[in-house]
This record gives structure tokens, sequence and C-alpha cells, in this order.
């Protein structure tokens, strides 16, 4: 989450005046004249409390400047749930999941959750698969290279640390979570480049910055950047012909944040989880293609031995001994809950048409951009319901940013950004296509673009200027 400072120096309290000002009269319950003295100041706590609505309106008032979250096409993050999904998640929202003593159906569910997960993932026996719930797949991940360094430092404890560094293969294009990972426990990040179309790892280059020091490596279900699987069962086998030359042998994690939420319901041929042996773990989010509100990931382990057992603390802590292996110890149980509903009352057949419809949509929509004739298409939609675009070579009097700048104006959050190293020419657009965004909101968005193309192919030039600034979004 992003670093929040406090009030800047140069920021003054408003005056008394304004803030007699800054609520509506009638938000006074009794006397509508007493909320114009009792507007609290903005970067200290008031001196005494407001009344309840007040206090709700004052807030709700300033919300309504955020974007509405339906036409954000740049998060990844569901934006809709069923009102019965709401009902619980409130009727929840007071329960320490971490209380498994006290909240025991609640842990139960999770449960529940993890097992499905495990048969969900082709677990070789879904019984000994071992998971938890997290915040978010960004938990999970950190949860995960934990596990990998971890098994790695016992088969290396007559070299760590004195003499080996650990480190972790990955391909440029990760999400922002592994960057940290390796920053916070002290990994050394071997990242593969882009190179010409490939936005993404290349099996056989990954495997060259293998060593003996490699903790693992990290293949992605779904780029943030452009929508696209990577191949995991190339960088399997890979791996397994490496380890043939070698011994060195090297596991693989699966960043499934979104994609192992489509790919099982969508391509269930395709090889990429627990039936490809080299893969240890799984990591997915709950609150982005497994259609729960923010807040809930979750990361699978194929067998226990994959999760080492001194990572797993059992504390005698609010009535009762749990196991527990996620970093946060309070954390409310709606999520959770949310998450089960959402299994019980889809199914495999209800998922496979949810995620069906949102890769329909996208595909349909990246096929009226490309008809449009400025734009090219990097992908299309039918990996992820995610796809990636840029303006063509010969479209010279605006870009990426003035196109997301004006669909702005109208409501859409579509995020423009430059791609990272070695292919940092390269700008885009991209359109993230989830539940609930239909196809008549796609060609809501066609119409808009078709508005804004004359005077976009109207300017002299485009009109961005500081073009460092934009960056990946990793949503």
């Amino acid at each position: 989450m992003p670093l929040h400072r406090g009030a800047h120096p140069e920021q003054d309290e408003p005056s008394d005046e304004r803030r007699r000002l800054a609520l509506n009269p009638f938000y006074g319950e009794a006397d509508p004249t007493a909320a114009m003295h009792t507007a609290p100041p903005r970067h200290r706590l008031p001196d005494g409390p407001l009344p309840p609505l007040t206090a709700y309106r004052l807030v709700h008032d300033e919300l309504m400047l955020d974007g509405n979250s339906r036409l954000n096409l740049a998060t990844f993050v569901t934006t809709w749930m069923e009102p019965q999904a709401d009902v619980l998640m409130s009727e929840c929202r007071d329960k320490n999941m971490i209380d498994k003593d006290e909240y025991p159906r609640t842990a139960e569910l999770e449960r529940r959750c993890v097992a499905m997960l495990a048969d969900l993932w082709n677990a070789p026996d879904p019984r000994t698969a071992v998971g938890c719930s997290t915040t978010g797949s960004s938990e999970a991940c950190m949860l995960a290279g934990m596990a990998l360094k971890r098994r790695w430092t016992r088969r290396n404890a007559d070299r760590y640390p004195a003499k080996a560094k650990p480190n972790l293969v990955m391909g440029v294009n990760v999400q922002v979570c592994w960057e940290k990972f390796c920053d916070f426990w002290e990994v050394e990040a071997r990242q593969v480049p882009m190179e010409g179309d490939r936005f993404h790892l290349d099996p056989q280059a990954a495997v060259e910055l293998c060593d003996e020091n490699t903790i693992g490596v990290i293949g992605i279900l779904g780029s943030t950047f452009d929508g696209s699987y990577e191949p995991i069962a190339e960088l399997c086998a890979a791996l397994d012909a490496l380890q043939e030359r070698t011994g060195l042998d090297v596991p693989v994690h699966v960043d499934g944040a979104s994609g192992a939420m489509v790919a099982p319901f969508l391509d269930p041929d395709l090889e990429w989880d627990f039936r490809l042996p080299r893969v240890a773990s799984i990591n997915t989010s709950g609150h982005k293609y497994g259609l729960v509100y923010p807040g809930v990931g979750w990361v699978l382990w194929r067998a226990a031995e994959a999760l080492p057992e001194e990572l797993v603390f059992r504390v005698n802590y609010l009535g009762g001994e749990m196991p527990t292996f996620a970093l946060n110890f309070s954390r409310p149980g709606a999520q959770v809950v949310a998450q089960y509903y959402t299994f019980l009352r889809l199914g495999h057949e209800g998922y496979r048409a949810v995620q069906q419809a949102s890769r329909d949509v996208a595909c349909g929509l990246a096929c009226a951009v490309e008809e449009l004739g400025d734009f090219r298409l990097l992908t299309r939609g039918d990996q992820l319901p995610v796809f990636a675009f840029t303006t063509k070579d010969d479209v010279h009097a605006y870009d990426v940013f003035d196109v997301s700048r004006r669909l702005r104006e109208r409501g859409w959050l579509v995020p423009a950004y430059t791609f990272p190293a070695d292919r940092q020419d390269l700008s885009v657009l991209r359109v993230v296509c989830r539940n609930g965004f239909s196809s008549n909101l796609a060609e809501l968005l066609i119409e808009d673009l078709k508005l804004l193309l004359p005077e976009l192919r109207s300017q002299r030039h485009p009109l961005s200027q500081d073009r460092p600034a934009p960056t990946a979004f990793h949503h």
C-alpha cells in the first residue's frame, strides 16, 4: 500500500470561517445551525465528538471525489458482489479469524477453501496439501518466498550466511511485491529482461541465471503488464534439464494472483499447477478473479514437506493453541467467509461462466479497439481477460498518455504506462475486464474513444510533457 505522509507544512488548516461553511446547515440533527460551528480540523483530532450522522456525511461528501470503481479499468480487484455476500461480510466483519478457538466455524470455512483450491490446482493429494488465507496475493507471495528461502537455507546450512547469498530468479515483469520480498528478506533478485516482443520470462534465460544459491524461480500466470501467461510447463522442463546436467534442484513458485482463478476454468488442459512436480507452491488473489472484495489471498504448498515446519507457529493465545503462518495476527473473517460463499454459490460451472464472459468481453473489446485503426494490440484478452495496446507507428499527433487523460475526463480510468528495462521505449494502455464489466459498458467505452479520436488526431503533437513519470500499474 502507498506510504502516506502527514500534513504538509505548506498546507495551512482552513480558516475558522471556511470551517464554519464546510458543512450543510441541515447536517445539524436538532439545530440546523449546530453543524456550522462543529466542522472538525483536518490534521489534528477534534476537541470533541460529532454526531454520528454529521461525521458520516462529512466523510461521505469528500469520498464523492473518488473515481467510480466500476469504471476503473486499471484495477484487477473485484468491484461488485451480490447483496447476499454484502450481508455475510457485514455479519462477520467483527470476527478476528485468527482466533480459531473462538470462531471455529470461520476457521472451518478457511480450511474448506484451502481444500477446494488444492483440488482445483491438482495437488497430488488434496488432503495433504497445506495452505492458508492472507490479506492478499502480496502477503501470499511473501510467505511463499520465505518458505523457498528456508528450504534452501536448510540445504546450505554449511555455507549460509557466511559464504552464500541466496537469489531468486524472475522476469522483470513481476509484481512489485517480489522486489519487496527480495529487499526485506535479503535475497538477490535476478531478473530476466524483456526482449523484442517477448514481454515476460524466457525459460532458458531464467535457467542461465540459476546457480547453487538460487532458492527458486517465479513463474507468473497472468502478467500485470499485458495479461499474458508465462510458459510454466516450459520453465519446469528447462529446470528439469538443468538438474539432469548439474544436479541443481530448483523449485518453482507460481504467482497466480489472477490466472490461478482463470486458467482452471477456461484452460483446463494447460499445465501450470501441481501437475508439474517442480511446482512447489502457488498463490492467488481471492479479491481479483476469485471474485471477492479486497482483503483476501491464498497460498498453497503441494505437500506439508514443502512448508518448513519451523515457520509454522503454534500459539497458545485467545483460548487455544493455533497454528499460524500468516504475517498478520488480527484479520477480519469477512473476506474468507465471502470467498467460501462465492465458491459455494458458483461452483465450477458458475466460475467457468463468469470468467468466460469476462474473456469474451475482453476479446470483443480488443477487436473493437483494433478496428479503430489508430492502435496496435500487444495482447488480445484471450488468456487473462486483459489486453494491452499502443498507438501505431504512424500516429504522431497524440500518445497513450493523451488517450488515458481524455478518457478520464469521461469517467474511465484506463492506465497508460511505460514498460520496464530494455523496453522502456514502449508505452501502452491496458484494459482489465472483470465481472460486472459488461458488453454494454464496453460499447460505451468504444463510443467515447470514437468521440475523442478526432480531437486527438487534430493535435499538433502529444501533450504529455513528463515522460519519465508514468510507471506500470501493479494492481
